[in-house]
């Protein structure tokens, strides 16, 4: 299995006969007190990959279990991809956390994804006398995903307990889910933007930053109405999720404005992605309104760069479109190589924040 990222989340855990599930039975009101610190823990943070990874590690604690895998079905329209996070024992003491791309390769993933989308759990005996657990996740009959436990000895002692941390998971992370992401659109908000463009810096290879302004926007909301105006938001957000991919991460940052963290090799690359996404724009006929365009800024971002500057190189670049015709892509390093920007490109000329 290849993992996408690892997380450095070698921590110490307790002997394993002190927390398997006989053990959490033997031990009663301090079992009961482990339990409720671990839900105390995992449900403290506000991140939703901390959460994941807070979660396989409290359960591969409490249960015993040489690894716990949490599956998540992609989201609504493509929102949220298709994820796993995996938890292992080590064999010394402690445990590593990985997050995993579903690839053919990862145990027991079909498993999962059957598990979620059935909505039932079951255990299945391995050789060595153990048993896997497969618990789904759901919420209001929406399957989230799953859980998998490998490895248990006392599976039947454990079923309500990770049953119950799965509830309790789904209902939290709904409310973090609406907590990072823009109530009209679906996509990431503005205050999320930090955290996503550094987890993206992570990765290897070359990562953009476009902003994206609706052209004459006030002057639709003031010819039309502030519900043609949403719903231009609403299409166009749709039409962002269209024409970009699965490792690009998509925002509004308020009113007309998005922005995008895009994954391309070089600045062509970045500038044929913004290029389809600007002209499916101009060539879709918005209901009552007609055309509408799109004005588009962008930049390269290194692993040094300050958000703050990135967002200030992809705004100038974003007033320069504006400022010549807009319905156009700029990218912020070109226009410097051709002497374009000048004194005359102010700096915070679209209001973000």
């Amino acid at each position: 299995m290849s993992a996408r990222h690892t997380q450095p989340a070698e921590q110490p855990s307790p002997p394993h006969d002190a927390v398997s599930g006989a053990g959490l039975h033997a031990l009663g009101g301090l079992a009961h007190k482990r339990v409720l610190d671990s839900v105390a823990q995992f449900t403290h943070h506000r991140d939703i990959d901390a959460l994941d990874q807070s979660l396989t590690l409290s359960l591969a604690e409490l249960a015993g279990a040489r690894a716990v895998t949490l599956y998540k079905r992609a989201g609504e329209a493509g929102i949220t991809p298709e994820s796993l996070v995996r938890c292992t024992a080590r064999a010394h003491g402690g445990h590593i956390i990985e997050s995993l791309e579903p690839a053919a390769g990862v145990p027991l993933l079909e498993s999962m994804r059957q598990c979620a989308a059935q909505m039932h759990g079951r255990i299945e005996r391995t050789e060595g006398g153990g048993c896997h657990m497969l618990v789904p996740i759901h919420r209001d009959g929406q399957a989230l995903g799953a859980l998998l436990l490998e490895d248990l000895y006392a599976p039947d002692a454990l079923r309500l307990l990770v049953d119950g941390f799965a509830r309790i998971y789904a209902n939290y992370i709904v409310l973090l889910h609406e907590s990072e992401r823009d109530k009209l659109t679906g996509l990431y908000n503005r205050r999320t933007f930090e955290r996503q463009l550094q987890r993206l810096l992570q990765r290897e290879g070359r990562l953009w930053l476009a902003i994206l302004d609706i052209d004459h926007f006030k002057r639709i909301n003031d010819t039309y109405g502030h519900l043609y105006g949403d719903e231009v938001i609403l299409l166009l957000a749709q039409h962002m999720r269209a024409s970009f991919g699965p490792e690009d991460v998509l925002f509004r940052f308020g009113g007309e404005e998005f922005v995008v963290l895009l994954a391309a090799t070089d600045p062509t690359g970045a500038h044929e992605a913004l290029e389809r996404f600007r002209a499916r724009v101009a060539g879709h006929d918005f209901p009552q309104i007609g055309r509408v365009t799109v004005s588009v800024g962008f930049v390269g971002v290194g692993a040094h760069d300050y958000p703050a500057t990135v967002l200030d190189r992809a705004d100038k670049a974003l007033y320069f479109a504006k400022n010549h015709g807009r319905d156009r892509v700029a990218h912020y390093e070109a226009l410097v190589a051709q002497g374009a920007l000048g004194a005359a490109a102010p700096v915070g000329s679209v209001d973000l924040f």
